[in-house]
Order: structure tokens, then sequence, then C-alpha cells
């Protein structure tokens, strides 16, 4: 999930650090004044302003680095990450793996507990096929709320053992927090384990599968919205993302836009 900020919310924010040092974001996330802090307990939101740039995050993409986070990639580039949310199989990871394999594009799969365990054989595919599986915690929960760093820890290391035990191999230390809660303490806990937190530059509504978008509806959010080194958020649980993928990317390569591995952001 997201949020998307209109320029309104960020003029008042800014007007806000300007006259208190902090402002409230989305009612709950505050930015500090120091520069190398993030905000304390937030969820992820974005505010495109112009179209064809990297919109602008509730934190800047320095401050994240300082944490081993990112919601972007090199901007100079035309290169494009893919990233698939998965809390469960609906029946269309195969045909997307069907097409990113047409277009010869790596994608990075982020995934709970529920997928690995009732799906083995399509992590397994996505292992083999050279996509990156990362860790969207084991039971999915919000964990702006978990302070505590061996409850956090638990979160991240079951899914990990869950995936070696499925793979046979050590899962590559890539997080993204579920429904894009986090708090600077969880972006500290994250890189004492080793792993680069990864949010996103674009994305849109495409989780409720009884109110899934039209190929319209979603062309229309995607094409114009994206950048160099955007790292796309899509879920592997829509029917629409299914049904569009092939187009989209054969779009996006007709832009100019190169697939990359996700591996590159942090290099």
């Amino acid at each position: 999930m997201y949020i998307i900020f209109g320029k309104k919310t960020i003029a008042a924010v800014l007007s806000a650090v300007v006259l208190m040092t902090a402002a409230a974001i989305s009612g709950s996330g505050i930015y500090h004044n120091a520069a190398s802090e993030v905000a304390a307990d937030v969820n992820w939101g974005l505010s495109f302003q112009t179209e064809g740039a990297a919109p602008v995050g509730n934190a800047t993409a320095s401050q994240l680095k300082n944490y081993n986070a990112y919601y972007v990639g090199d901007t100079s580039k035309k290169r494009i990450y893919l990233t698939f949310d998965a809390g469960y199989e609906n029946g269309y990871t195969e045909h997307i793996l069907d097409v990113l394999k047409k277009h010869n594009a790596k994608a990075t799969f982020f995934l709970v507990g529920n997928f690995i365990e009732t799906s083995p054989e399509i992590v397994k595919r996505m292992v083999s096929e050279g996509h990156t599986v990362g860790n969207h915690t084991y039971t999915h929960p919000d964990m702006s709320q978990i302070s505590d760093s061996s409850a956090f820890e638990t979160e991240l290391k079951k899914l990990e053992k869950l995936y070696e035990e499925t793979t046979g191999e050590k899962m590559k230390k890539f997080y993204r927090p579920p429904q894009g809660k986090y708090s600077e303490n969880n972006l500290k806990m994250a890189q004492q384990l080793g792993y680069t937190t990864i949010f996103w530059s674009l994305a849109y509504v495409d989780w409720y599968n009884d109110n899934q978008p039209s190929k319209d509806e979603a062309m229309d959010k995607l094409i114009p919205r994206i950048h160099n080194g955007a790292v796309v958020l899509l879920h592997s649980t829509s029917k629409t993302n299914s049904e569009i993928l092939d187009e989209l990317l054969s779009k996006w390569e007709d832009m100019g836009y190169s697939f990359g591995d996700i591996n590159e952001i942090s290099k």
C-alpha cells in the first residue's frame, strides 16, 4: 500500500517545518530538524510534482541512506527496478514470471511466510530464473509498532529460515516494511541485522481483489509517472497487473528504459 500527498499538503508541511521545527505527516510521521534523521513513525508517502521526474518522499534519499534504506535508484539513468509484494498466491504469479522472462527482466518478490509455505515451487522458480526474493516479514504485521529488537528480529529471521529450508539457499537481505509502515527505530534494527530496506517511488492502488483497476486506470497511473531510477511496487495478487504487464513493460522499453537488478540500488 502507499499514500500520495498532493502539492498543497507538501506546502503545508514545509511551512510547518519552518514554524515548528517538525511537521506532522499523515497524522503520525514527523520530519526532524537534523538532516540525518527520518520520520519517527510514519507510513511511506510520495508526492508526484513533475511528470517524468522522481517523486518527493516523506524522507529524502540522503536521509534514508544513513540507514541503508532506499526508495529510488540512480536518477541519471533510465533504469527501472521491478518489485512485487505478495502475501499469498492468487493464481497470477506464474504468468507474471512468464512475462518477466520474455522481457529478460529481473524482479524482486517481497514475500511473507504464507506465500512460501503454500507455494514453494513458485518460490523455487523465482530463484532458478534469477529473481531476488526479499523479506516482507513472516506474518505481515505493522512493524512500526514493534519497538522490541528481539520481536523485530523474529519476524525477519523466521522468514529467512523458511526460505532457506524451501530453497536450500540463504536469503538475500532486502527488506520491505509491510504496508510501508515504519519507524526510525525499525530502520536502525533492519540495518543492524544486515538488511537493506527498500521502499518504492511508483505504485498504485492494485491490492483490492474485489475492486481491481481497469487496464486504462492502471496505465494512466503507471506510464506518466515512470522516471529514471524508479523502484516500482506492484502486487502479484492483482489480476490487472497480470493482464497488463507485458504491454506495460513493452511501453517502458519503448520509452528507453531498461530493467535493473535491485542489487544495483545500494552500490
